[in-house]
């Protein structure tokens, strides 16, 4: 037994040795799953993030598009609207000269009419008569009131 006692001291020790490195690598193995599987839920949930990220941005960029449209759709129709407007405008504009020319000749022909109820008045009742201003026509072709006294 003389020279294996050392040999097989040293193989026990070695034993134990290994021993404690398994044990070692054992626990090195869990805690780097441990890690593996924490990091891969950390990358999991970037990539959830980048993709939700990608889909808000897509929206967006649809939104985007669709509200150039509506502001195109919009601005046409504003065209449109100012070009009402400025038709209506020139209407009411071409109406109110004709309003003015009907008011000034309705006037007309209110003196007209006080002028020959006036004329009739002179000649049926020669005591109600009130003598009126002329009206001289000038050659522009404006009334001109001419006063005389009788």
């Amino acid at each position: 037994k003389g020279g294996f006692d050392k040999v097989i001291a040293m193989c026990d020790d070695m034993i134990k040795i290994l021993k404690q490195e398994q044990v070692d690598d054992d626990s090195k193995k869990e805690y780097c799953a441990a890690q593996l599987d924490h990091i891969d839920d950390k990358k999991k949930a970037k990539e959830k993030s980048i993709s939700d990220s990608e889909l808000a941005i897509t929206n967006a960029e649809e939104g985007i598009s669709t509200m150039m449209e509506e502001i195109k759709a919009l601005s046409a129709g504003i065209k449109d609207l100012d070009k009402s407007v400025m038709t209506a405008t020139e209407q009411r504009k071409e109406e109110n000269v004709e309003y003015k020319e009907l008011m000034a000749a309705d006037s007309a022909a209110k003196e007209l009419l006080k002028w020959a109820k006036n004329r009739l008045i002179k000649f049926y009742h020669p005591k109600m008569y009130v003598a009126s201003p002329k009206v001289d026509l000038s050659p522009g072709g404006e009334a001109v009131l001419v006063q005389t006294f009788e």
